[in-house]
């Protein structure tokens, strides 16, 4: 429990690890870029029908406060954008049928397009919160280049939180909560699909707050559902995502 609230360590399970060399077929910067754009350009081979909405799930109740991550902070101190907090933004999105999607895309092809690397490997460093720039990195970082691409698509920084969790294996691991007008929904770089918290399997330990630098402490909730049967799985996979 406490390694989780102090770093986070085993998240870099992405579905697509085994199948990317480390060496030169790793992304590098010009190629992120492209992928960055390919997600923001709207393309006529994706105007299909817009995914059904998930049923409304729970709100993951706030116990109290609870200290950032300790590499938040250097995070806040290179990018200081990605910690500050403005309270004139909705806390909760509208997810409407066009959000969804937009949610589900950006999910899918980030957790495809960055290598999965720990920052061990990548930075000799036990945990280090930035983006994925060389097209590596590990949960935080995904998540964090995810969240920028959906700030750029006009999707508020503050109903998208950086989340600690442990995982079913009691790893500490980064996800981002989406708090939405349906509930709380999780993109993680362990899954192509987009749960609500309560399927994950992951018990909940403390957030990015919504009202200031301060983080929010969720008491240990643990999601009471553990849905393998609902990951999506890349082709000839037959592991669950969660497991890698």
């Amino acid at each position: 429990m406490r390694r989780a609230l102090e770093r986070t360590t085993a998240c870099v399970r992405l579905p697509n690890a085994s199948d990317i060399d480390r060496g030169p077929a790793r992304l590098r910067g010009a190629a992120l870029f492209g992928l960055i754009a390919l997600l923001l350009c709207p393309l006529a081979a994706r105007a299909q029908t817009l995914a059904a909405l998930p049923s409304p799930t729970k709100i993951l109740a706030v116990t109290g406060k609870a200290d950032p991550i300790r590499a938040w902070y250097g995070l806040c101190r290179d990018v200081p954008g990605e910690c500050g907090i403005n309270p004139a933004e909705l806390a909760t999105i509208a997810l409407t049928p066009e959000v969804w999607q937009l949610l589900l895309r950006v999910n899918r092809e980030i957790n495809e397009g960055i290598q999965a690397l720990s920052d061990r490997d990548h930075w000799g460093v036990e945990d280090r919160w930035n983006f994925p720039d060389d097209g590596a990195g590990d949960c935080e970082d995904i998540q964090l280049l995810k969240r920028k691409i959906l700030i750029e698509q006009g999707l508020p920084r503050r109903a998208m939180r950086m989340t600690v969790v442990l995982d079913e294996e009691g790893g500490g691991h980064a996800v981002m909560m989406v708090r939405t007008d349906r509930g709380d929904f999780i993109l993680d770089n362990r899954r192509m699909s987009i749960l609500p918290w309560t399927q994950t399997g992951y018990t909940y330990i403390k957030a990015e707050g919504q009202d200031g630098l301060e983080w929010m402490s969720f008491g240990g909730a643990i999601a009471p559902i553990v849905t393998a049967r609902n990951d999506e799985q890349p082709s000839g996979s037959t592991a669950r995502l969660a497991s890698r």
